[in-house]
C-alpha cells in the first residue's frame, strides 16, 4: 500500500477514536431524551476535541524532537516545558485559588518562561548536546520546585487537588477549555509541521544542513516554540499526559519510514493512541476513571523497556 493510502487510514482511525470517544462512558446515554444531546455536548465532546489536540500536538512534538535531536528516544518532555507548565499550574492552585482560567494561565505563563529559559541557554547555535542538558536543567529545576511548593503548602486539600491535577485527565473539561487550548495547540502544530525538509538534511549531519542551506537556530527556534505552545496549552488543560510523543512515531516508523518529513503524521497517531487511552479510562472497572497520564504510564513504560531491550547492543538509528 501507498504513502497515501496508509494516510487514509490513519485519518480514518482518528474519525472512529474520535466517535468511539463520543460514545464511551460507563453508563449507556439515554439515547431518545435531551439528556443524551447535552451529555454529548457538554461533556464528552470537549473531551473528545482535546484528547484530539492534544494527542496530535504530542504525537507531532515527539517526532520533530526525535528529528531534531536525532534521538529515538527524545520526547517533547525533555525541553522542560511540560515540568515548567505543570509548575505554573500548581503555584495558582496552591496560592491563588483560582479557577480553571487561573490555572490555564499560570500553566501557559510556565511554558512561556520555560521557552524564553531555553532560548536564552542555547541561543548561540543550534547543539542538540545543549538542547539536551538546557531542557534537563529546566525540567528538574521545574520539577523540584513544585515539589517544594507542595510541601510547604498550607492547605492539604489544595494538595489533593494538586496531585490529581499532576496525574493527567480529560475529565470534567468544557467547551470553554478547549476555546483556551485549540490557538496555542494549532499554532504550534503548524509550526513544527514546516520544520519536516530541514530535519531531514539535519539528519546528513549538521555539516550538510548548513551547506543545504538550512538555518538550524531558525529551526531550533520553530522546534522550541511550537513545542512551547503546543504541549504547554495541553498541559494547561489537563495536566501531564506523557510518552505519546515516544511511542507514536517508533509505531509509526514501519509503515512510513525513517525519515523526520515521513513522521509528520505522528499527529493523526497521537490523535488515535489518545482517544483510545481516554476511552480505556472510563470503561475501566471501578467506581471511578483511571486518570489518562497514569493510563499513558502504563502503556508507555512498558513500550519503553522493550525498545531498550530490542535495542540494547545495536547502533541508534
Amino acid at each position: 500500500m501507498n504513502r497515501a493510502g496508509r494516510l487514509t487510514i490513519l485519518a480514518a482511525l482518528v474519525v472512529l477514536a474520535f466517535a468511539a470517544s463520543l460514545g464511551a462512558g460507563k453508563q449507556g446515554l439515554p439515547w431518545g431524551h435531551d439528556a443524551a444531546t447535552a451529555i454529548i455536548i457538554e461533556l464528552r465532546l470537549p473531551r473528545a476535541l482535546l484528547g484530539l489536540l492534544i494527542g496530535a500536538m504530542l504525537g507531532m512534538s515527539g517526532a520533530v524532537m526525535q528529528g531534531f535531536l536525532r534521538n529515538p528516544l527524545a520526547d517533547p518532555g525533555v525541553v522542560g516545558v511540560s515540568s515548567s507548565a505543570a509548575l505554573g499550574a500548581v503555584a495558582v492552585i496552591l496560592y491563588v485559588g483560582a479557577g480553571s482560567l487561573g490555572v490555564f494561565a499560570g500553566a501557559m505563563a510556565g511554558a512561556l518562561a520555560a521557552m524564553a529559559l531555553l532560548v536564552a541557554l542555547t541561543w548561540r547555535g543550534a547543539d542538540p548536546v545543549a538542547f539536551v542538558l538546557a531542557g534537563t536543567v529546566l525540567a528538574s529545576l521545574a520539577g523540584a520546585l513544585t515539589a517544594f511548593l507542595i510541601a510547604i503548602a498550607p492547605n492539604p486539600y489544595a494538595v489533593a487537588s494538586v496531585l490529581d491535577w499532576l496525574m493527567g485527565a480529560l475529565t470534567d473539561r468544557g467547551l470553554a477549555d478547549v476555546a483556551r487550548a485549540a490557538p496555542p495547540i494549532l499554532v504550534g502544530l503548524l509550526l513544527l509541521a514546516t520544520t519536516g525538509r530541514a530535519l531531514d538534511a539535519l539528519a546528513l549531519g549538521e555539516g550538510a544542513a548548513r551547506s543545504l542551506g538550512v538555518d538550524l537556530v531558525r529551526v531550533q527556534a520553530l522546534v522550541v516554540l511550537g513545542t512551547g505552545l503546543g504541549v504547554g496549552a495541553g498541559v494547561a488543560a489537563t495536566g501531564v499526559v506523557g510518552f505519546v510523543g515516544l511511542v507514536v512515531p517508533h509505531l509509526l516508523r514501519p509503515l512510513f519510514g525513517h525519515r523526520p518529513s515521513d513522521l509528520l503524521p505522528s499527529a493523526l497517531g497521537g490523535a488515535v493512541l489518545l482517544l483510545v487511552a481516554d476511552c480505556l479510562c472510563r470503561l475501566a472497572p471501578g467506581a471511578s476513571e483511571v486518570r489518562l497520564g497514569v493510563a499513558m504510564a502504563l502503556i508507555g513504560a512498558p513500550f519503553f523497556l522493550i525498545l531498550l531491550l530490542r535495542r540494547r547492543g545495536q547502533a541508534w538509528i
